[in-house]
Order: structure tokens, then C-alpha cells, then sequence
């Protein structure tokens, strides 16, 4: 069953479909798109490989191709291409057309400000599980980046996160799990909070705010030039 695999295609079908929409014409910038999917893409790449190798997390046989890079499927490769290029577009929809849809630039510095004190000891008392150390701790150096280079991105990317929630709640819950005999991608439990919200690890909304609000800041800085 190649469940990952579907989800994957199904996750970047409707927003590549209509990234040729001749009026927001979203694919217009398939340079910078593309360049900053690729850099945050080795990242967590790297990231990946290294937690799959020492048991951080897993995959399941029975729901991927046997194709396997650095001893992970093809489909987990595809992902931090699929899932971001999906969220990233939704981000730049809502710009589109709720161009007035922000939060105050007020409101903006406290929410981060807040969410970067909350991290700080949530880092510190877990310094021994690798999944909530080291994820928090990018989540907490973006969130830095984003209050002082990225507070007016961050006025409308909080809305977006919000309702990319949406689907990834979706995507995300069947990949753990929901639904399903067994989950796609397993975790190592002692490796994080041992918290989920249904059958989604709790570290894995901090994840994906880190690599799609890091994929925002690098389109914007490539449009520049």
C-alpha cells in the first residue's frame, strides 16, 4: 500500500494546479520557490537521516516504496518538497487575496517574544531527548530570526499557520497513525514529550512552523534579488 506516496501527490496537486491561476500566478516565482524548498529541504534532510539512523523515528514498510536514500523511502525525501510548497502556497493565497488580513505589528512581537521565552525551558529540561531539543531549538532561533528581520512576514504568517493547521492535522494524523492499523511514520517516545495531540506528536506543530515560516523568509529574501 503506498499510502505515503498518495499522500504526498494528494498534499501538492490542488495548490500546483492552481499556482498557474492567471491571475495570482503564484508559480511566477518558481526560482525562489524552488531555491528555498531545496536549502530547507537539506536541512531537515540531514536532520532526518540522522534521527532515523540512531531510532528517533521510523517507517513503516507496508505503506511506502522500497526505494531507500541514506536508509530512508523515497516518499520521506518527497515530503519537505510536497508538504512545504502546499503550505507556502496557502501562506501567499492568503496574502493574495486578504491582503489587509494581519495582526498588529504590537501583537506580532508579543506572540513571538512569548513563544520565544515559553521555549527557553522547555530546551533546557530536555537537553536528552533529541526530537524536542533539537527541534525546539530551531523553532526558537526562526522565531529570533522572525522578530527582527521578519515581524511584518510574521504579522500574516500566524493567520496562515493557523489554517494550515488544517490540513496538516490531516495529513499529519494519518502519517501517525490515524485511521490506520499502524502508523506511517512511528516515533521513539523516550526521544520526546511522550505528548500528542491524537496520534501527532506534539513537537511536530513546532516542525512544521519552522520549516515552512524558514521557507517563507528565503522566498522573500530571493524575490529581493
Amino acid at each position: 500500500m503506498l499510502l505515503y506516496l498518495f499522500l504526498n501527490l494528494g498534499t501538492i496537486s490542488i495548490p500546483l494546479l492552481y499556482s498557474f491561476e492567471k491571475n495570482m500566478r503564484f508559480i511566477k516565482d518558481w526560482k525562489s520557490i524552488f531555491l528555498s524548498l531545496t536549502i530547507v529541504a537539506t536541512v531537515f534532510l540531514i536532520w532526518d537521516v540522522l534521527f532515523t539512523a540512531n531510532g528517533v523515528w521510523g517507517f513503516n514498510p507496508s505503506y511506502h516504496l522500497s526505494i531507500l536514500l541514506f536508509g530512508m523511502p523515497l516518499e520521506e525525501w518527497l515530503f519537505f518538497f510536497c508538504i512545504p510548497f502546499a503550505s507556502v502556497f496557502i501562506h501567499y493565497s492568503l496574502a493574495y487575496f486578504k491582503p489587509d488580513l494581519l495582526i498588529s505589528e504590537k501583537a506580532t512581537k508579543f506572540i513571538t517574544l512569548f513563544l520565544s521565552v515559553f521555549l527557553l525551558p522547555v530546551i533546557i529540561m530536555n537537553l536528552e531527548k533529541a526530537y524536542t531539543f533539537v527541534n525546539y531549538s530551531f523553532l526558537f532561533f526562526v522565531l529570533l530570526i522572525g522578530f527582527f528581520y521578519g515581524i511584518k512576514l510574521l504579522q500574516r504568517f500566524y493567520i496562515a499557520f493557523l489554517l494550515i493547521l488544517i490540513p496538516f492535522f490531516i495529513v499529519n494524523g494519518v502519517l501517525t497513525g490515524t485511521g490506520i492499523d499502524e502508523p506511517v511514520v512511528w516515533y521513539n517516545n523516550a526521544e520526546n514529550l511522550g505528548i500528542r495531540l491524537g496520534t501527532i506528536p506534539i513537537e511536530d506543530i513546532g516542525y512544521a512552523f519552522t520549516m515552512i515560516f524558514g521557507n517563507i523568509l528565503l522566498i522573500e529574501r530571493f524575490k529581493k534579488k
